[in-house]
C-alpha cells in the first residue's frame, strides 16, 4: 500500500567516528535530538535555519569510559527546565547529563554488565535494562528496585504512561510487564531475541525481534497482530504521534514505514546494521547505522535534500555491496537470472527487490513507488547455490534456502522455504497443500528441490588432525628449545629474555601454534569443521615453557643494580634458584619446595614494580606446583595474591609485568586451590583483565584471552549466567582490539565453550551481538584454526 506522501533524504549528519547506538528527540531546544555511539560520546543536534535543511551539533557530552549503548531524555523539572540526558554504556555505568556541560552531573552504578536500554517516566524515574539479566528502576539518584526474572540479557524497556506499569523485553524471547517490582504477565510468542519496544497507549505496545517480526500486544496479554516485511533482525521501533503508524529499522540495511499496519515504504541504506531510529517533532525520521553516519527523511517537501544530495545518497547505496545471507535473496543462480531489460519492467510494490546480472556481476534493484523507478542498492557479493547455513529468514524463521517457485505462467510466484536436512518430497507435498496446488505438480517441485541443493555434504566429516589441546604435536615440557612445541613462551625460550619484546624476534620458539604444534595449520587445512575438535576446552591451559639459566641471571643482573634497600641477600637468590628448578617440569632436580622458599618468593614478588618482572616470572611456573598453588592460593593468603597481581595489572602499570600477572593467574588454574580462589574473585578479576585489552600489546593479549578461556572452562556446564555473562562481555570486548591471531583462536574457544550445550548461553551471546562480531573470522584462511573455531561457534549461535 502506498502513502499520500513518501519519505525522502532531508540530510545526512556526520560526526560520530563509530556506530550511532542510540537517538532520541530532545526536549530543548526545539527540533533537536541526541545520538550515542560507539564512539564513547553523545551529541545534541540543532535544526538549521531555512534554507539550510541540515542540522548543527550543539552540544557533546563524554563521562563513559567505554562505548555508549543507548539514550534517553528525562523530562524538565524545576531544577532542570530544560530536562536531562541518560545514557547507557558499556561501563555498566549510566550517566546524566544536562545541556550546558559535557560531563555528566552524577553517574549511576549498579548494573554488573553493559547498560543497553534506557527507559524515562514521570517523575524523573529511570529503567534501565542490561546484559546482566536484569532491570534496574532509579529515582533521585539511587536504585529503587531490581526487577530479576529474565534468564537473557535486557534488551529493551518501555515505561508505560500511566497505571505504574513497566515493560522489558528479553534475549530469552520473553517480554515482562512489572508492577512495583514484581512480575505481573510474561508474553511469550517471539522466536528469537526480543529487541525493542515502544508504547502505542496505556493498554497496547510494539515489540520487534531477531526473529524479523514486529508484534502489537495488549497489555492483559494478548498478541493482536504480527507484522512481516523485515528480513533480518529488527533493532528498533518509533510510533508516530498518531500512536498507530511507526517505524522500524533492522540488520538488512533498512528504514521502514508502516501506515494502517502495512509496510508502505522500504528505504535501504548504505551500511550493513541500521541500529536506532526516532521520530522527530515535525514527523522526521532520524536513523543511526553502523557506518557512523546519521540520516534524517522527511515527508515535507521544503526539507527534502538538494537534487545534488539525493543523487550522491544514491549514487553511494549504489556501490554498496550485499551479501545474500543478510537477505532474503533466495538461492541466486547467475545462468537464470535475466539481463538488465528486466528493469524495463514496473515492480508492484514499493520496496521490491530484483535482481538481474550484468555480465559476471549481480546487481540488486529496488522498485521506488514515488519515483516510480527502480534504484541500484547495491552488487551481490557471494551469492551461491551451496549455502552450507541458515541464513535466509522467510515469516520469522532462518532456512538454508527459500525459493521462488512459479508454477503457472504469468502467475504470482509462491516461495518455498527448504532446509538440508528436510525431506524434499514431504517438503513439496506440503508446499503444494499449503497453497492449494494440484497434486500434479509434486515429482516437479520435489525434482526441482534436489537439484537446486546439488553438492551439500551433510553430516559430520572425520577431522585429519589430532585435538589441538591434547593431540601428538602439543607441547611437552623439556622439550628442546630448537623444536616449535605446545605453549612456547616467547620470554622464556630460546633468544634473549625481555619481557614484552617481540616473540618473533626474540623467541622463535614463541611463534608456534600453542594449541596445535607447529606444523598442524597445513594438516588442517582441508580439515572440515563439522565436527567440533576446538571446544568445549574445560581443563586449564597454562604458560609453561621456561629457560630457567636466563631468568635466575637477569634476576642477579638486576639484583646488583638494585637501591640498596631492596637488594636480595645471596642466600635467598640461591633459595629462589632452587625454587625455580623445583617446579620447572620433569627434568626437575631439586626436592619440593619448602615453605620458606615460597615465604621468600612472596617477599621478593614485592620488588619495585620495574625491576620485579624475573621474580613474576618464577611465580609464574611455581604456582603449577601443587605445594605452592595451596600455599599461596589457600584460605588465608589468596584474596592478598590476587590483590597483588591485580595491582600490577592497573592499566597505567608496566606492560611485562601486566603480562606476567595474567600468565601468573592463568596458572593458578592447575590447582584446585588455584581454580577456587579465582572463582571467587571472579567478577573483580576478570574486570580489570578486560581493561587490558586496551593495551596494544600481543602477548598482553594472548594472556588475556587464555585467562577468559580458562574462566570458560571452569564455567562449562555450570549454571552461573551471571558469570558466563561475564566471560562473553569480556571476550566481546577484547575482539573488539585484539588483532593477534593467536588471541582471537583462545577468545573464540572462550565463547565455543561458554555457550556450548548452553541454550540460555547461546541467546545471551546472540543478544550480545557476537554472530556478527566474529563472522569477519569465518574466512581468515591463515591460520586455518581460526575460521575453523569460528565456523563452530556460529554453528552454536545459529
Amino acid at each position: 500500500m502506498a502513502s499520500s506522501n513518501s519519505y525522502k533524504l532531508r540530510c545526512s549528519i556526520q560526526g560520530h567516528e563509530m556506530d550511532v547506538r542510540g537517538l532520541a528527540a530532545a526536549c530543548f531546544p526545539e527540533g533537536a535530538f541526541i545520538s550515542v555511539s560507539r564512539d564513547r560520546t553523545g551529541r545534541v543536534w540543532v535544526p538549521n535555519s531555512s534554507p539550510d535543511k541540515g542540522f548543527t551539533e550543539m552540544h557533546c557530552v563524554s563521562g563513559h569510559s567505554n562505548f555508549v549503548s543507548c539514550v534517553c531524555v528525562i523530562s524538565p523539572n524545576e531544577t532542570y527546565p530544560r530536562g536531562l540526558i541518560a545514557s547507557g554504556g558499556n561501563d555498566n555505568n549510566i550517566c546524566v547529563f544536562t545541556l550546558d556541560q559535557p560531563q555528566p552531573i552524577f553517574t549511576l552504578q549498579g548494573h554488573k554488565n553493559t547498560v543497553c536500554t534506557l527507559s524515562s517516566g514521570k517523575f524523573g524515574t529511570l529503567l534501565s535494562g542490561s546484559w546482566d539479566t536484569t532491570a534496574k528502576v532509579w529515582l533521585n539518584e539511587k536504585c529503587m528496585m531490581t526487577l530479576q526474572g529474565h534468564s537473557a540479557a535486557v534488551w529493551a524497556v518501555v515505561i508505560l504512561p500511566e497505571q505504574g506499569l513497566m515493560l522489558s523485553g528479553s534475549a530469552d524471547k520473553t517480554i515482562k510487564l512489572w508492577k512495583a517490582g514484581r512480575c505481573e504477565k510474561t508474553f511469550t510468542g517471539h522466536e528469537d531475541c526480543v529487541r525493542g519496544l515502544a508504547v502505542i497507549s496505556n493498554t497496547e505496545f510494539f515489540s520487534c525481534s531477531n526473529d524479523t517480526s514486529i508484534r502489537r500486544w495488549l497489555v492483559t496479554g494478548e498478541c493482536v497482530q504480527v507484522y512481516y516485511s523485515h528480513t533480518n533482525y529488527i533493532y528498533s521501533l518509533a510510533v508516530f504521534p498518531n500512536s498507530q503508524d511507526f517505524v522500524s529499522t533492522g540488520e538488512d540495511r533498512t528504514l521502514r514505514i508502516w501506515k494502517q499496519g502495512e509496510c508502505c515504504q522500504t528505504i535501504r541504506l548504505p551500511a550493513q546494521s541500521v541500529w536506532c531510529c526516532c521520530i522527530l517533532p515535525n514527523g522526521d525520521i532520524a536513523v543511526g547505522a553502523s557506518d557512523g553516519i546519521i540520516r534524517v527523511f522527511t515527508e515535507a517537501e521544503d526539507r527534502v535534500a538538494s537534487a545534488e544530495d539525493l543523487q550522491a545518497f544514491e549514487d553511494e547505496l549504489s556501490k554498496a555491496t550485499i551479501d545474500p545471507k543478510t537477505g532474503d535473496l533466495g538461492d541466486i543462480k547467475l545462468e537464470d537470472l535475466p539481463g538488465r531489460e528486466h528493469l524495463n519492467e514496473p515492480g508492484n510494490r514499493d520496496g521490491q527487490t530484483r535482481l538481474i546480472k550484468d555480465g559476471q556481476k549481480v546487481e540488486a534493484y529496488q522498485w521506488s513507488v514515488s519515483d516510480a523507478r527502480w534504484m541500484k542498492i547495491g552488487d551481490v557479493v557471494g551469492g551461491s547455490n551451496q549455502q552450507t547455513s541458515k541464513s535466509v529468514m522467510y515469516e520469522g524463521k532462518e532456512y538454508d534456502y527459500v525459493f521462488t517457485i512459479d508454477v503457472n505462467e504469468g502467475g504470482p510466484s509462491m516461495k518455498l522455504p527448504y532446509n538440508i536436512s528436510d525431506d524434499p518430497w514431504l517438503t513439496a507435498h506440503n508446499f503444494l497443500q499449503k497453497n492449494d496446488l494440484s497434486p500434479m505438480f509434486l515429482d516437479q517441485v520435489a525434482n526441482f528441490i534436489i537439484e537446486n541443493t546439488k553438492g551439500l555434504v551433510v553430516g559430520p566429516a572425520q577431522p585429519a588432525g589430532g585435538d589441538p589441546f591434547t593431540g601428538g604435536a602439543r607441547y611437552i615440557p623439556g622439550a628442546s628449545d630448537d623444536i616449535p612445541s605446545f605453549g612456547a613462551d616467547p620470554f622464556t625460550g630460546t633468544g634473549r629474555y625481555i619481557p614484552g619484546s617481540d616473540s618473533n624476534t626474540s623467541a622463535p620458539v614463541g611463534v608456534a601454534d600453542p594449541f596445535t604444534g607447529g606444523g598442524a595449520n597445513s594438516a588442517a587445512a582441508s580439515r572440515q569443521t563439522s565436527t567440533n575438535i576446538y571446544f568445549p576446552k574445560t581443563d586449564g591451559v597454562t604458560f609453561e615453557q621456561a629457560n630457567a639459566s636466563q631468568i635466575i641471571a637477569k634476576l642477579k643482573e638486576l639484583n646488583l643494580g638494585a637501591p640498596l634497600e631492596h637488594k636480595l641477600p645471596e642466600d635467598t637468590l640461591e633459595s629462589l634458584e632452587r625454587l625455580l628448578l623445583s617446579v620447572c617440569g620433569p627434568n626437575a632436580s631439586e626436592p619440593s619446595p619448602t615453605i620458606q622458599q615460597i615465604s621468600l618468593l612472596w617477599k621478593a614478588s614485592h620488588w619495585p614494580e620495574d625491576i620485579v618482572f624475573p621474580v613474576l616470572d618464577i611465580l609464574r611456573l611455581a604456582v603449577r606446583h601443587p605445594q605452592v598453588n595451596e600455599s599461596l592460593c589457600g584460605e588465608a593468603e589468596g584474596v592478598q595474591l590476587c590483590n597483588h597481581l591485580l595491582s600490577l595489572m592497573r592499566p597505567e602499570g608496566r606492560p611485562a609485568n601486566q603480562m606476567l600477572a595474567l600468565r601468573t593467574l592463568c596458572n593458578c588454574f592447575s590447582g584446585r586451590h588455584g581454580r577456587a580462589l579465582l572463582m571467587v574473585q571472579r567478577e573483580t578479576v576478570l574486570s580489570r583483565a578486560a581493561d587490558l585489552a586496551a593495551v596494544c600489546n600481543k602477548n598482553i593479549h594472548i594472556a588475556l584471552a587464555t585467562l577468559v578461556l580458562n574462566y570458560a572452562g571452569c564455567l562449562h556446564r555450570q549454571p552461573d549466567l551471571e558469570a558466563k555473562a561475564q566471560c562473553l562481555s569480556v571476550a566481546s570486548r577484547a575482539l573488539e582490539t585484539v588483532q593477534d591471531k593467536e588471541a582471537i583462536f583462545r577468545l573464540l574457544v572462550a565463547l565455543g565453550t561458554t555457550v556450548a550445550s548452553d541454550q540460555t548461553a547461546q541467546d545471551l551471546a546472540r543478544s550480545l551481538g557476537v554472530y556478527s562480531q566474529i563472522s569477519k573470522y569465518s574466512s581468515m584462511s591463515d591460520p586455518s584454526k581460526v575460521s575453523e573455531c569460528c565456523q563452530l561457534v556460529l554453528k552454536e549461535l545459529n
